[in-house]
């Protein structure tokens, strides 16, 4: 049987790949690999809003569903994605009432929505994630150089850099350009 590995949500940014699309990167847990994984506006928009603490007047599609799950007991244990078909992720819902389990197909945009909402674990087979991810690799000295050389840097110039490691698809410089925009505040 394949391991499963956790992951979590690392970032959101709009596609180079497809117009009116969004990249949601996942990360391994305790781990250097990351899932890039296409998704439509409106989920980027839901998980997003969710991420940053945004409460809606009414609630949105992935509210409305944990709160029918709610009202009925009915826990959601974990996700799992478990194929990945030609740049699609497949994954399933674990849902519990009671001791009954029960498992649902799910867009895994949308399993990702739930399972941020609901704290529960993301996960995805050792050998799907070995074949689709990328390697975060460690910092090589141009980059610490670069990570030094960014106190020196106004914090416009630093969103035009971490606009543009964006763009590149260079999300682990990205990162590094947006803790230090964080930092500033």
């Amino acid at each position: 049987m394949d391991k499963k590995v956790e992951l979590q949500v690392l970032n959101l940014t709009r596609s180079q790949a497809e117009a009116n699309a969004f990249a949601m990167v996942l990360g391994e847990v305790n781990g250097e690999r990351q899932l890039p994984i296409i998704i439509g506006a409106g989920e980027a928009q839901s998980i997003a809003l969710h991420l940053k603490g945004v409460k809606y007047p009414r609630p949105l599609t992935h509210d409305l569903f944990v709160s029918c799950l709610t009202s009925f007991s009915i826990t959601l244990t974990e996700i799992l994605i478990y194929r990945a078909e030609e740049g699609v992720f497949y994954s399933h819902l674990y849902l519990k009432k009671g001791e009954e389990m029960i498992k649902a197909d799910s867009r895994t945009s949308d399993a990702v929505g739930l399972a941020i909402r609901m704290q529960c674990p993301i996960y995805i087979y050792e050998s799907i994630l070995e074949k689709e991810c990328l390697v975060s690799t460690e910092l090589n000295a141009e980059t610490e150089e670069e990570k030094k050389n960014l106190e020196e840097e106004t914090v416009q110039s630093l969103k035009k850099a971490l606009a543009k490691a964006i763009e590149n698809e260079n999300y682990e410089l990205a990162s590094v350009l947006r803790d230090e925009i964080l930092r500033r505040k």
